[in-house]
């Protein structure tokens, strides 16, 4: 995922609630919200926040990661809210939604279009823990070294070019990304691959949760750093090795719990999800879901993907 550069993402936003009358109350906490007809693949999160008298928010608006948002209020019973500034300096997107059934039912504009979504809350998660003693199933092999014939490809403007040589997985950016045609719950992921100068790609769980994959050898852990759980939760530790040289990663996820191994060091210890990352699929959490792996930022090989899911 590219590293984000947007400032207002450090600091929240707030504004006076409306007056009397128009209460934020029904608005108040998070809600993962999908496009709907030709605008399904859209998907955002919210969170609505309110401290002393004050809302404040944060979005994440399809890619990247959670933003903190520079206007929203509570006007006629509608939520309205307004993303950062945007690299053009122009103000950013506005949203609108009202309460129906529970549910946050609104429009915003893209272009000269209007996109229509609706939100809902994120799933109360049952008690998981990655640690604990798993039986697991028998190991897909995602990749065996021959082809990539376990994976589609997301639809997008970018041509397929992904190969296999000499029992290497390997893309010529930009290209689509691949998605396997198998869809996993709870499972152990086992990966290996390697990186060149600079390399920027990442491992998706169940297509909702990236794991960056990036060249960081010999920098601090961040949140947007080699198998930081993208935007919301950095590694405990920065375990990366040097470009050129093959790195192992070994991922178990029940629920919405993450433990994680990189280069035999461990870097999440049944670290909580805390909500969908930028890129994902659909925000569908207590879904099956699939293995997605980015090409379309820069190189990287891959010479082991496989998934054991846990029964």
């Amino acid at each position: 995922m590219r590293l984000l550069t947007i400032a207002a993402a450090l600091v929240l936003v707030t504004v006076l609630l409306p007056a009397a009358g128009m209460q934020p109350q029904g608005f108040l906490g998070r809600w993962n919200l999908t496009g709907t007809g030709e605008d399904a693949n859209r998907v955002y999160w919210l969170e609505v926040s309110e401290q002393g008298g004050q809302l404040s928010g944060m979005f994440l608006n399809r890619s990247g990661s959670p933003v903190a948002l520079a206007s929203i209020a509570v006007q006629e019973k509608a939520l309205i809210f307004q993303l950062p500034v945007g690299s053009n300096k122009q103000p950013g997107a506005e949203f609108r939604a009202t309460l129906e059934g529970g549910k946050l039912v609104g429009t915003t504009k893209a272009a000269d279009r209007t996109i229509h979504f609706v939100g809902v809350r994120p799933p109360k998660w049952p008690p998981s823990n990655a640690n604990a003693a798993h039986t697991y199933g028998k190991p897909v092999e995602l990749f065996d070294g021959k082809s990539y014939d376990a994976f589609d490809t997301q639809p997008s403007n970018y041509p397929i070019a992904w190969s296999v040589e000499d029992g290497v997985l390997t893309n010529a950016p930009p290209t689509r990304n691949l998605v396997s045609k198998q869809k996993f719950t709870n499972f152990r992921l086992q990966a290996e691959y390697k990186l060149t100068t600079k390399s920027n790609s990442g491992i998706y769980l169940r297509g909702r949760y990236e794991l960056q994959v990036l060249d960081d050898y010999g920098t601090p852990a961040g949140k947007h750093g080699h198998m930081a759980i993208y935007g919301w939760t950095a590694p405990l530790v920065n375990a990366s090795k040097p470009a050129g040289e093959w790195q192992s990663a070994d991922v178990v996820i029940v629920g919405n719990r993450v433990t994680a191994t990189l280069n035999g060091t461990r870097v999440h210890d049944n670290a909580e999800i805390q909500a969908i990352t930028g890129g994902a699929l659909d925000n569908d959490e207590l879904a099956p879901g699939p293995i997605l792996i980015q090409g379309d930022h820069t190189k990287v090989w891959f010479r082991k993907i496989a998934v054991t899911p846990i029964l």
